[in-house]
């Protein structure tokens, strides 16, 4: 991949696709949607009514804590 090219980035991505990359094989192998009611309910999110910054995305962190555990991270490796 060669830094000065302004589609480096593109290009490398479309080769990585076309090798198959192991997060587009795992999103189109798990519906993540399905599981949104369950961390919803299960995260006891508020109403919001006191303010604050809003939550992350439950599918979104449900997705990092899959990927650390595939990868053997500690959640020190995200901040």
């Amino acid at each position: 991949m060669d830094p000065k090219s302004l589609f480096s980035l593109s290009e490398h991505l479309d080769a990585l696709s076309k090798e198959g990359d192991p997060l587009e094989v795992l999103q189109e192998t798990v519906d993540f949607e399905y599981f949104r009611a369950w961390l919803v309910e299960g995260l006891g999110y508020g109403d919001g009514s006191k303010g604050g910054r809003p939550p992350f995305d439950p599918v979104m962190m449900f997705k990092a804590l899959i990927l650390q555990a595939q990868h053997n991270l500690s959640s020190y490796n995200f901040v």
